[in-house]
């Protein structure tokens, strides 16, 4: 086997040897944080709330529109609008919550809704939610559409516990629908991110590995989930996902890419060895939960890629790079 040949089979594998064929792929701070940061605190909130953070983003009609996890003093979440029109700042807020929990019809939203991740769906012309419903059985996904975010029609539960951090793709393959999801095995600390298709959004089937988990000392051994939403890009599906590493101190949630096939999701492309993104500033390092970004959400607007994170479980933050940056690097992984 040639040296290509074994780099392509490291790039699509995740139990490479550390060290072997690894070169560093360049600069790898791809993304800047906004000097504004955090763009918006449970103190901006027309109602009262503990915390915001974790939100989904889209852009509608040339105007950034955030879905954020709000959590109440109860310690439930919902999610709520915040609008703007240059995406950096004068946030317009919805006065009430947006989308709130109805564990009286879904009862597997006893404990509240979270981590929404938001698609257009080219077919219907219509946003679906992809977020993640809690209650005493655990969390797992669930499935949402609107077509203004006012109104909300829910598909529900789509997944059964212990999953979470899923999203939808904004087409078809092949006249299927394709999700990315997290389910985690009962009793074991280990957890890669699947992917599984469905003809109408209800019957999920044909589940498969899409990423594995590292193992041993790698940034992200043992746990990694989806972040944002994936994004389509000339050279393959963006991917952003997030890995956990513990430590004997503290544990740390940072920032990876990948590059899926446009054509066949399932094959990946380009997995990045190194986190791209991490905590840092104070905002991100100490909160409700300390050391860690967890972006919801991102916008392509021209080249320029902006993402929207959670800082430490109590803000929400903003960083932006460059689209060709990005694949360039992608390019070298």
């Amino acid at each position: 086997m040639g040296l290509e040949e074994e780099c392509a089979l490291h790039n699509a594998s995740s139990k490479t040897k550390p060290g072997i064929f690894w070169k560093p792929a360049g600069n790898h701070r791809l993304f800047t944080r906004y000097d504004g940061n955090p763009i918006l605190k449970a103190d901006d909130w027309p109602y009262p709330a503990n915390s915001v953070f974790n939100p989904a983003a889209v852009l509608v009609n040339g105007e950034t529109l955030l879905m954020v996890r709000v959590e109440d003093h109860r310690g439930f979440s919902h999610l709520t609008v915040a609008r703007s029109r240059n995406g950096y700042d004068d946030w317009k807020i919805d006065d009430h919550p947006t989308f709130t929990a109805d564990p009286d019809n879904y009862p597997e939203e006893e404990y509240g809704i979270e981590d929404a991740r938001i698609t257009y769906n080219e077919d219907e012309k219509q946003w679906y939610i992809a977020y993640t419903s809690f209650s005493s059985s655990g969390p797992l996904p669930s499935l949402a559409r609107t077509r203004d975010f006012k109104k909300f029609e829910r598909i529900g539960a789509v997944l059964p516990p212990e999953n979470k951090d899923a999203a939808l793709f904004p087409v078809r393959f092949n006249g299927r629908w394709a999700l990315i999801h997290r389910p985690v095995a009962g009793g074991l600390t280990k957890a890669n991110m699947w992917i599984s298709f469905s003809s109408d959004m209800k019957q999920w089937g044909e589940h498969q590995v899409l990423l594995y988990a590292r193992e041993g000392g790698w940034w992200d051994a043992n746990k990694i989930g989806l972040s944002p939403q994936p994004l389509r890009t000339e050279k393959g599906w963006l991917v952003m996902y997030h890995g956990v590493r513990h430590t004997a101190s503290k544990m740390s949630y940072k920032l990876g890419l990948a590059l899926l096939d446009l054509e066949d999701p399932t094959i990946v492309l380009k997995r990045a060895d190194e986190w791209i993104f991490g905590p840092h500033e104070h905002y991100e390092r100490v909160g409700d939960v300390n050391e860690v970004v967890f972006p919801c959400g991102w916008i392509v607007d021209g080249d320029e890629v902006r993402m929207y994170y959670g800082g430490a479980d109590t803000c929400v933050a903003l960083a932006t790079a460059s689209m060709k940056e990005i694949l360039d690097y992608m390019e070298k992984c």
